[in-house]
């Protein structure tokens, strides 16, 4: 498990990598997730350089902001981010199928 600081840093990356792939500015970002206009680039732009940390209330909205469930943006893995988008996408029922194969793989 990553520690403090690698946290930090997971999250900074995920958090610009998110913003990029939706095609948000840092000032749009913050708007959606309802940051002052006035202050929303610069609140952005110092979350993702690590100067200010966010609190997890408006680290809820980043992520209801960039259309991403919360634990991708404290990912530390890139696989495991991947996963948690992928799965994400699923349809309740086919989450319940995948999680229930993972289940019994455990057995062998």
């Amino acid at each position: 498990m990553p520690g403090d600081a690698d946290l930090r840093l997971v999250f900074q990356r995920r958090l610009k990598e998110a913003r990029e792939d939706r095609g948000l500015s840092q000032k749009s970002l913050g708007i959606e997730a309802g940051i002052d206009p006035f202050v929303a680039s610069t609140r952005i732009n110092r979350y993702e350089k690590g100067i200010h940390e966010p609190d997890m209330a408006t680290v809820q909205r980043l992520a209801k902001a960039l259309e991403v469930p919360l634990p991708y943006l404290f990912a530390a893995d890139d696989k495991m981010a991947a996963m948690i988008l992928a799965f994400d996408k699923l349809t309740s029922a086919d989450k319940d199928r995948l999680l229930k194969s993972l289940d019994g793989r455990k057995g062998r």
